[in-house]
């Protein structure tokens, strides 16, 4: 086999060991808290047809980095880049307000950076009927998670309806690209913003959004973020307004938001309120592969290997015993030595001996895999040790 052919596609990347660990347990504390918020989950393929994938939003820069395909009848195919547009056909006939989240990987053709592969993971939870107390509960979410995991969130928010107010006013016609352009503000350097809003003879505006908050009341729209930080203050949420923020895709019409934490420059987690089918909703989009970038997990489970010492049904009997009381751990038959080198190079933080005098004694060798120390421990002990994490005796 080349090694082309055994090396992953460039911008897609294999998970294995601590890092799949530390995967599994932030989407263990997202699904336990979309549950806790109401919402139910949703899978949905991989695979959609061009033109659905596209919709009305195909000049977006990520709907124009989607990568298509053809099937062997031809048609054109393309992998989705996000959740969202699937919620047009989701939330058909479902009683309203439908709230779902969903999990899994989205692809996007772009150039790879840092804090960005072509497959990357999101965690999405929208709410389908919605206003800007649903608003309020979503970034309530949002903290929640954040919190559960150990990190500060930094929420800033703006508004679909007043940047447009905004533009209209100034005589801007391009609106939508004008947008695009603004929402790079915290990605390229301003004089390079600057010189593509030079195209749409909108260079003048960013003066505008240099403004304090103060000079943003005088707008309609900047009523919709006075109403949403009412409603963040139930939650006990506090947000932050930027003027500047856009959101790139066009088919959000209301609030919009977008979440950050020390330890990382891109924004971990965004999302905002749109149409779809003539029903207001609203939703987050979480990344998984940047939360696991910055999140540090205390790891509380302890992993633990029981050695059978030419006593197999014991050690299958202790094993079977662990198990039922929801104590991780896996078995070795063979030599000890091969036995405790396997413990080391897997990161055990634990072994357990089953050997003959351990079975005529009733009490196992317990031995930290950490300090080298050994004891002996009764079953009874030994589970109750594990489960609680209390000293053994």
């Amino acid at each position: 086999m080349s090694k082309m052919k055994n090396q992953t596609v460039k911008g897609f990347k294999d998970f294995q060991g601590k890092s799949t660990q530390k995967r599994v347990e932030i989407r263990k504390v997202l699904v336990e808290t979309f549950e806790t918020f109401g919402f139910e989950p949703a899978e949905t393929p991989i695979v959609e047809y061009e033109e659905f994938v596209k919709s009305d939003n195909e000049k977006d820069e990520a709907v124009s980095d989607i990568f298509k395909l053809k099937d062997r009848g031809k048609r054109n195919l393309a992998l989705r880049y996000e959740f969202t547009f699937q919620l047009k056909r989701l939330m058909k006939n479902q009683k309203l307000p439908y709230r779902r989240y969903q999990i899994g990987p989205v692809f996007r053709d772009e150039p790879v950076q840092k804090n960005r592969l072509r497959q990357f993971t999101q965690c999405d939870a929208d709410i389908i009927s919605s206003n800007t107390k649903e608003e309020a509960e979503i970034l309530s979410l949002v903290k929640t998670i954040f919190e559960e995991l150990n990190l500060k969130p930094e929420i800033y928010v703006n508004n679909r309806k007043l940047l447009n107010e905004i533009l209209e006013k100034e005589k801007i016609k391009d609106k939508k690209q004008v947008i695009r352009e603004i929402d790079k503000l915290d990605k390229l350097p301003e004089s390079e913003v600057k010189k593509n809003l030079e195209k749409y003879n909108a260079r003048a505006i960013l003066k505008i959004f240099k403004k304090p908050e103060s000079y943003f009341k005088k707008f309609a729209s900047f009523k919709e973020i006075q109403e949403l930080k009412k409603y963040c203050k139930l939650f006990n949420v506090k947000i932050n307004f930027s003027s500047s923020l856009a959101r790139g895709l066009s088919y959000y019409n209301g609030n919009i938001f977008e979440i950050k934490s020390k330890g990382m420059k891109e924004s971990i987690c965004a999302g905002g309120s749109y149409m779809f089918n003539n029903i207001q909703c609203t939703g987050v989009s979480f990344g998984l592969d940047r939360l696991a970038t910055i999140v540090k997990l205390d790891e509380k489970k302890k992993k633990i290997l029981v050695i059978s010492i030419n006593q197999d049904k014991e050690a299958i009997d202790l094993i079977k015993k662990l198990r039922e009381n929801k104590i991780s751990c896996m078995g070795f038959f063979g030599k000890t030595g091969k036995a405790l080198e396997y413990a080391n190079s897997k990161g055990f933080d634990y072994v357990v001996f089953v050997g003959e005098k351990e079975i005529k004694s009733r009490k196992f060798t317990l031995r930290d895999m950490g300090t080298g120390k050994e004891r002996k421990v009764s079953e009874k002990d030994l589970v109750k040790g594990f489960r609680t994490s209390e000293k053994f005796k």
